[in-house]
């Protein structure tokens, strides 16, 4: 297959072109500057069409992964870096489709498992989740993260690609022992010895193990009956203390110092973050990959962890 993928730089991108490429397939990169790798990178602007568009031709897939990084704090300038670089991005992206005579035959539009509401009671699917947003006591930035996520699938949902399966891909967070990762991230709390419990702990995250996220991905691709939203996430979410408490047990380390609500956004004032991605409620779960057949490797936290951590050691030492 010739596999197109814009904003397949960052981790999320590296993850599925390397696996791609070691599948033998055809990798081309859109990215606003060259980089040395094993697959080809094509310049873009992320806003305008190019002689990057004819790459559309005869392509089989696309997979749209293009947007600022998030890990900001949330000014007026990072929030319309953000919103614009997903809005202006999908909608050219789609354009390019629409324009090409031998158009690929599925897009694969990123979005985000952050689309649904902060809560505890149930999980949320794609059949029967709350898209949040009106949630009285969610802190502006979350909701500006939802207000992303609607303006991002709604800039896929109004460009017409008929001839082109669309699915949107509302992905938790993609484990990973690559390096800058948030599994990284969380993993390197841990060995300092700061891997408690965040906030009250009982804020749900969702998760994916990387190599059930790559064949997922191949899932959606290989079936066509799948179209529209698609939680991309493990079935099984935990609450942050009892997942951090897995991945302190799986790394072999028995404490780790929590962090109240305070101390978080203390330090992500510190760090240029915000607090969002471990204090609100992630419940999701994968109905229409499950529905569909598809069979998760990792489907629990304890089995993820073992193998991440394993990986973890054995490519750093």
């Amino acid at each position: 297959m010739k596999i197109i993928i814009p904003g397949g730089n960052g981790q999320v991108g590296t993850i599925l072109a390397r696996s791609f490429h070691a599948d033998g397939h055809e990798i081309v990169i859109l990215s606003r500057k060259a980089e040395k790798s094993d697959w080809r990178t094509v310049e873009w602007d992320a806003e305008t069409l190019g002689l990057w568009a004819k790459e559309f031709e005869n392509a089989d897939v696309v997979i749209n992964l293009a947007g600022r990084n998030v890990n900001c704090r949330y000014t007026d300038e990072n929030r319309r870096e953000i919103m614009d670089s997903r809005v202006k991005s999908t909608k050219i992206v789609g354009e390019a489709i629409a324009k090409a005579t031998k158009p690929p035959k599925v897009w694969l539009q990123a979005s985000t498992a952050t689309i649904y509401a902060h809560r505890f009671d149930a999980p949320n699917d794609e059949i029967t989740g709350i898209i949040g947003g009106n949630e009285p006591t969610a802190p502006d930035t979350w909701n500006f993260s939802i207000d992303v996520a609607k303006s991002w699938e709604r800039a896929a949902d109004e460009t017409d690609t008929s001839r082109t399966r669309k699915v949107l891909l509302r992905s938790a967070m993609t484990m990973s022992p690559d390096k800058g990762g948030i599994f990284d991230v969380l993993l390197g709390l841990v060995r300092r010895g700061l891997g408690g419990t965040s906030g009250d702990g009982k804020q749900y995250l969702s998760w994916i193990h990387d190599a059930d996220f790559i064949r997922a991905i191949y899932w959606l691709i290989e079936h066509e009956e799948l179209s529209s939203a698609v939680n991309i996430s493990a079935p099984n979410p935990l609450p942050n203390a009892e997942f951090m408490r897995i991945l302190r047990q799986k790394w072999g380390i028995s404490f780790g110092l929590p962090a109240t609500k305070l101390m978080l956004e203390v330090g992500a004032i510190f760090m240029r973050t915000e607090t969002e991605l471990v204090l609100k409620s992630r419940r999701v779960v994968p109905t229409r990959l499950l529905e569909s057949g598809f069979e998760f490797e990792f489907s629990d936290w304890e089995s993820a962890a073992q193998n991440l951590c394993q990986r973890w050691r054995s490519e750093n030492g």
